[in-house]
């Protein structure tokens, strides 16, 4: 009997896996994105016509000079970008994954979905606790991890101490997998630069330290409109940061180097979305005359510099940095900005949050959607941005090994659930989405281990 319904389930897991691979699958993922993608490309198209600037200009001689000069001091500069706007923010964004619909559904398919009241209408699979807990084996209540200081019964220090020679062992042996393994309970301050590159597979070879290079020339000869947005971003939001600012230069040099990376371009192989094109003057709707526009593929939204700040503290050598930041969203954070059905696209992501809150703390979910504060409008903010600039840098470190350790960005939705479940009561206390976003306006305090523990392992389930 037990042979049958493995079978069967086999059987279903391969139907669902060829239905994922299918036109019909994809047709709504490549719909909303199409819609979504001309949305951005008229906001840029009209900047440039409002500003008379054009998308891409080779700079004069002398420009090319002083930027030259001042690469290592860009945020000395103070530039008019007064006219200049995010091409769009997190909030734009979610307007648009709050109104996909899936055509079958409709027609009554997924009626289990039905009883789902969060703002998310696509009935994807998520998991539930029993299924979080089962993956996340690690984050359990007995075992040591780092960034807990009474977990267990071995003193914290004790714990500690073991952990990092063992953690210099794995760095010993150049084990990419034992170091994914090992980071999933954490990684010691003065391994985790080493840690996180052994498990991205980044070593910092001569060519690479040239292909660097030859993206900074290219960012000095040539002026781009997205360096403008670029540059707007990283005073608006890195800038003004407590932590971050410190790095205001480094952040300017990754990320023009960014927008200039044609390799980047190979991440839209596993996304719904198609990279923006723009057309040569004068060219408009021919296809031979189709550029890639930025010549990345991606257009910076408000807070997209939050990626890489953080790992500004932990790499200090340009081309390090940038190698490694461009790993991190080729494999996770171009996730959290492009509609897909991933289990950690965002659309899955939100859908797992409203999940557990509607699941698991129900008269909680229920209170907030009443008085109109639909707990995604607050939390979509924190995933889209993993959590960067809204938990201090330490902790978000942690939790950037867990992303690393189980190659998963699902803990920030198990995350954003356990900031709700910890503030319930004074939640339960509000009476409006001002005042709801008011007790969740602060999460620097905030431990992020011992939140995801008790959420995963000591709520009723």
């Amino acid at each position: 009997m037990l042979q049958e319904e493995s079978d069967l389930s086999l059987i279903i897991a391969q139907i669902v896996q060829k239905l994922k691979g299918s036109n019909l699958y994809s047709q709504l993922e490549r719909q909303a994105w199409g819609s979504w993608e001309k949305r951005i490309l008229k906001s840029l198209n009209s900047m440039c016509t409002e500003l008379s600037i054009p998308l891409a200009r080779k700079r004069p001689a002398g420009e090319q000079k002083e930027l030259l000069n001042k690469w290592n001091e860009m945020g000395t500069d103070e530039p008019d970008l007064s006219l200049f706007r995010p091409v769009y923010a997190p909030k734009d964004f979610l307007e648009v994954l709050i109104n996909l619909r899936n055509p079958n559904y409709e027609n009554g398919d997924s009626l289990s979905f039905r009883t789902h009241l969060g703002l998310i209408q696509v009935p994807l699979k998520v998991k539930d606790i029993p299924e979080l807990k089962e993956c996340f084996v690690e984050l359990g209540l007995n075992i040591g991890q780092l960034g807990i200081d009474d977990s267990t019964q071995v003193p914290p220090e004790l714990f500690e101490n073991e952990h990092v020679r063992i953690g210099q062992k794995v760095l010993a042996e150049q084990d990419s997998a034992a170091a994914q393994q090992y980071i999933r309970q954490g990684s010691p301050t003065a391994l985790r630069a080493e840690l996180w590159a052994l498990i991205l597979n980044i070593s910092s070879q001569p060519e690479d330290v040239l292909y660097y290079e030859q993206l900074k020339t290219n960012v000095i000869q040539h002026d781009l409109l997205v360096d403008s947005l670029i540059y707007k971003d990283v005073k608006l939001t890195a800038s003004n940061d407590d932590y971050y600012f410190v790095f205001e230069d480094y952040l300017y040099q990754v990320l023009l180097c960014f927008s200039r990376d044609t390799s980047v371009l190979s991440h839209f192989a596993f996304n719904s979305a198609s990279p923006p094109k723009s057309y040569i003057r004068g060219k408009l709707g021919l296809e031979e005359y189709a550029v890639f526009y930025p010549p990345n593929g991606v257009i910076p939204f408000h807070g997209f510099s939050m990626y890489v700040a953080p790992l500004c503290f932990l790499y200090h050598e340009p081309s390090k940095l940038y190698q490694i930041f461009r790993e991190m969203y080729v494999r996770f954070f171009f996730r959290l900005h492009s509609i897909s059905s991933h289990p950690s696209g965002i659309v899955s992501l939100c859908l797992l949050f409203e999940t557990l809150l509607q699941t698991y703390l129900p008269q909680l979910f229920y209170h907030l959607r009443e008085i109109g504060a639909q707990p995604l409008r607050i939390s979509f903010k924190w995933m889209v941005r993993a959590f960067s600039g809204y938990l201090a840098t330490d902790q978000l470190l942690l939790l950037w090994d867990r992303i690393l350790g189980y190659n998963s960005l699902e803990i920030l939705a198990v995350l954003a659930a356990a900031v709700f479940a910890f503030r319930a009561v004074n939640l339960m206390e509000v009476t409006s989405l001002a005042a709801a976003e008011a007790v969740l306006a602060d999460l620097s305090t905030l431990k992020v281990m011992p939140l995801l523990q008790i959420f995963l392992f000591a709520t009723v389930t």
